[in-house]
């Protein structure tokens, strides 16, 4: 359960490939009201705690240490759950329902109904899979992935999913990207990996041999890392030709 983005620079044609993978939250979808200051606050309300929805964004930042520095990358929803109390905790949040309340918002992420698919998404993906490419998920998670593309009316475009709730490891960890490169068969070195996390899809990509492309849905400058960056997936076409 990731609130923030991330962004990266570079325009380079990747080239010849057999398989796409796709991340899922900020790059395919993005949470609606509920995941939002207001949302926040309404859960508060309901646990008899009292929070400032202004201090959301801060607050998200203020948080976002505690899953980057999850070193050994093992999947743990008390770490989730960890992530989104001290986000109640810096928008204010305080009394004894605090655990209790960031474990229902924890569960209610995994809810397709809470989130948007980016509109450039349904297009693309079936642009893709009619040109040849094998498309791939692979989502750190525990949103249920076969639940999520019937959803979103994706099913049939995805060859293969892989969430880090049930392989037990996530992204940046090079297995989660062998699992689901075994799962569609196919191999590192002709298949990329498509995410809007620099540390997690990019870097994670790049340890399993695979390629990397920054989705950087900002209008702000993407940082510089040396990575092509879209800021569309309808963009994908131009950078990646079908082996």
């Amino acid at each position: 359960m990731i609130h923030r983005r991330q962004g990266s620079g570079g325009q380079v044609r990747l080239g010849q490939v057999d398989a796409i993978f796709f991340d899922v939250d900020f790059t395919l979808i993005f949470p609606g009201p509920t995941f939002q200051g207001e949302g926040y606050e309404q859960f508060a309300r309901e646990h008899d705690i009292t929070v400032d929805r202004a201090r959301f964004p801060d607050a998200v930042r203020a948080a976002s240490s505690i899953l980057d520095d999850q070193q050994e990358h093992v999947y743990d929803a008390a770490v989730f759950v960890r992530y989104t109390r001290r986000i109640l905790e810096a928008m204010g949040g305080r009394g004894p329902r605090l655990q209790e309340c960031a474990s229902r918002i924890y569960d209610e992420w995994a809810a397709c109904r809470h989130f948007f698919l980016y509109d450039d998404v349904a297009p693309a993906l079936r642009a893709l899979a009619a040109s040849g490419f094998r498309l791939g998920l692979i989502s750190n998670s525990h949103r249920p992935l076969d639940e999520f593309q019937q959803h979103f009316e994706l099913a049939g475009l995805i060859a293969g999913a892989v969430s880090s709730s049930d392989h037990g490891f996530m992204k940046p960890h090079p297995s989660i990207f062998e699992s689901a490169l075994d799962l569609l068969g196919v191999e590192a070195s002709k298949s990329v990996m498509v995410g809007d996390s620099y540390l997690h899809d990019i870097i994670g990509a790049r340890n399993a041999g695979m390629r990397g492309l920054l989705v950087h849905r900002s209008d702000d400058p993407a940082p510089e890392h040396g990575v092509p960056v879209v800021r569309s997936l309808g963009e994908l076409p131009a950078l990646l030709s079908p082996a």
